[in-house]
């Protein structure tokens, strides 16, 4: 059991560690603009890859149908942002709409 927790303080602190390291670098070197202008297109670039697998692919198969639970809690998620652009409020939609899709057996 101590193993666990040495990983994970490990872990966390080498995350932390490479974190601020960039964050500090930032503020000490001067970042090209066009650098900038590209690191702006990164979160958006993760997001989609962890995100579009995850609504698109059942059983490592394209599932575009109605009975891809998560794509259409996904969906209705996206609506949700769109027209509320209140990100708790979102997350919080998506959520339960999965879940009350999955429990109703859809």
């Amino acid at each position: 059991m101590k193993d666990i927790w040495f990983v994970m303080f490990a872990g966390g602190l080498i995350t932390f560690g490479m974190r601020f390291s960039l964050i500090y670098l930032f503020g000490k070197f001067d970042i090209p603009e066009t650098m900038r202008r590209a690191l702006h297109y990164v979160p958006p670039a993760v997001f989609s890859a962890i995100i579009i697998p995850e609504l698109l692919l059942s059983n490592d198969a394209l599932d575009l149908s109605f009975a891809n639970t998560r794509l259409l809690a996904g969906i209705l998620a996206i609506v949700t942002a769109w027209y509320s652009r209140n990100t708790l409020f979102t997350i919080l939609v998506g959520m339960a709409a999965l879940f009350l899709l999955q429990w109703l057996g859809l």
